[in-house]
């Protein structure tokens, strides 16, 4: 009897519901350094630091590892201050000039891209890295969870960069690295390369790819027996650099960001679209 007792209970739709219900109510737990990156504060990569150095507690326990998961429920602190509410996920166009680091802070001394923002911005971290020699489009969040999905290779989104470089090259060899191209160990996907026009001893290319490691543009480009002289990146995915000053910031408004990346990941990241302006606003 007791059985088939146990067993209405289990297809009793009001104690589904009220499982449902009890499992939905339990705090979502995250690992620290994510919580922390969700709050603006810093990258994962950072927050790691930070842990291992002692500034980060949680319930009155310093953390000496982040191997360690986090709800609301939990009173975190860093350099003995509670966490702040996780901002609303933001993106922004910055113009990088050459000359800057892409790191919060340069063991070298050398002046960083984050010395040279506006005071008007909040904390942000980069999407990715332009090396100090390398211009352009640099995408910048307040979250580190979207500036994580948006670097990954799988997100696919193309980087394009016009590059000045001095030598000689023809079309042909350019094409052949549609096939992606192995140097000194190292794999580099297909590059969309395509030379737009020779300015004395030097050639001005557009290329494309989707990967972005280190000195990848360089590198491959001296396999061709080039040298390169300028690196401008004009595009991350659909954003572009257009007419941005360099120096300068553009906000990337909500609408457009979510539908660049499709419902289900802007969802998943936390992204709200704006509210619609009242009746008569303008």
């Amino acid at each position: 009897m007791q059985p088939a007792m146990h067993k209405a209970q289990k297809n009793d739709p009001r104690q589904r519901r009220r499982a449902r219900v009890a499992v939905q109510a339990q705090p979502t737990t995250m690992r620290i350094a994510k919580a922390l990156a969700r709050a603006g504060l810093c990258s994962r990569r950072e927050a790691e630091r930070w842990i291992a150095q002692g500034r980060v507690s949680v319930n009155g326990e310093t953390l000496t590892g982040a191997a360690r998961d986090v709800s609301s429920a939990d009173r975190i602190r860093v350099d003995g201050n509670p966490l702040p509410a996780p901002a609303a996920p933001r993106l922004w166009r910055y113009h990088k000039p050459k000359g800057l680091v892409t790191t919060h802070h340069d063991p070298q001394g050398r002046a960083t891209v984050f010395d040279a923002l506006p005071s008007h911005l909040p904390r942000v971290i980069s999407v990715g890295r332009l090396d100090v020699n390398t211009e352009g489009l640099l995408l910048l969040s307040n979250n580190g969870a979207l500036a994580r999905h948006l670097e990954l290779p799988a997100t696919g989104w193309l980087r394009r960069y016009r590059v000045r470089a001095h030598g000689i090259v023809a079309q042909r060899d350019l094409d052949r690295l549609q096939d992606g191209v192995e140097l000194a160990g190292m794999r580099y996907g297909p590059i969309e390369a395509l030379l737009e026009r020779r300015q004395g001893s030097n050639v001005w290319l557009v290329i494309g790819l989707r990967e972005g490691k280190n000195r990848e543009v360089r590198s491959v480009l001296e396999h061709l027996g080039l040298t390169v002289n300028r690196l401008i990146r004009v595009a991350f995915g659909p954003f572009q650099l257009l007419d941005l000053a360099p120096g300068a910031v553009a906000p990337i408004k909500q609408r457009v960001l979510i539908e660049q990346l499709g419902p289900r990941a802007a969802a998943h990241l936390g992204l709200e679209r704006e509210p619609a302006p009242a009746a008569g606003a303008r």
